[in-house]
This record gives structure tokens, C-alpha cells and sequence, in this order.
């Protein structure tokens, strides 16, 4: 799971595939953090994909670094605990004006039964199951 973590985090910049009825949809996101053994994804409650992600857990993520690429399969299961957003929240204070801990807004999803591939044309795909 660490390797996965430092892959996004490198990244940068990470899609998250949801799906809104039948329609897939995905969107460029930057948040990522590992708190108590969990790597972690947030959002605001108000968006489309806070809504999308409650309604069909299951998401993916893509990105690419260095001439690789990541795609993690995974279910987005919601942590409520003040806690775990502030842990968020505190490695990314940019977010701080927009999101608050308790505020009812800020929901950080952890990722469950995820499967990881890092892949490039060059090497053998590396599989990693959190």
C-alpha cells in the first residue's frame, strides 16, 4: 500500500472513476493519505462524486509518473471520524480554507479491497492487493 501511496502522491495529480447511472465519470483529484494502515482519498459532501461514491462504492483511479502508469480498483468506504479528516486536512493545508473537520462538508473515504497494477511498456506489470 505504501508503494501505491508514493505513486499517487508523485503523481500529483490522480483520475477518479466513478459511475452516475450508467454513465462513467471521471475527474482529476490530488488528495491522498495514509492514516492508521488505510490509504485515504477526499472530497466535499456537496459534489457529484461524494453522492456517486455512496450510491456505487466502487471507484477506480488512475495516473502516470516517470513513464509509468498505476490503475487501483478499490471500494470507497466513508470514515466519519473528525480524526481521520484532520489527518487529511493537516497534509494538505491548501484545502484548509475550502474544508473544515465536522464542518458536515469534508468526507475522506478509505480505500477497501483495493487492487493495485503499476505498468509500463517496458517491465512486467507489478500487482499489489490492500
Amino acid at each position: 500500500m505504501t508503494r501505491v501511496y508514493d505513486f499517487l502522491k508523485k503523481s500529483e495529480v490522480y483520475y477518479l472513476a466513478t459511475t452516475d447511472g450508467d454513465q462513467p465519470r471521471v475527474r482529476p483529484f490530488g488528495t491522498v493519505d495514509l492514516y492508521e494502515g488505510k490509504l485515504y482519498i477526499q472530497t466535499g459532501k456537496i459534489k457529484a462524486v461524494s453522492e456517486q461514491m455512496r450510491k456505487n462504492p466502487k471507484i477506480e483511479l488512475s495516473a502516470m509518473c516517470e513513464g509509468k502508469w498505476i490503475r487501483v480498483s478499490a471500494e470507497a468506504v466513508l470514515d466519519e471520524s473528525i480524526e481521520a479528516q484532520e489527518h487529511m486536512l493537516a497534509a494538505y493545508p491548501s484545502l484548509q480554507a475550502m474544508y473544515k473537520p465536522g464542518d458536515g462538508n469534508t468526507e475522506v473515504y478509505y480505500l477497501k479491497n483495493a487492487t493495485a497494477q503499476i505498468c509500463s511498456f517496458a517491465e512486467a506489470p507489478v500487482t499489489i492487493t490492500f
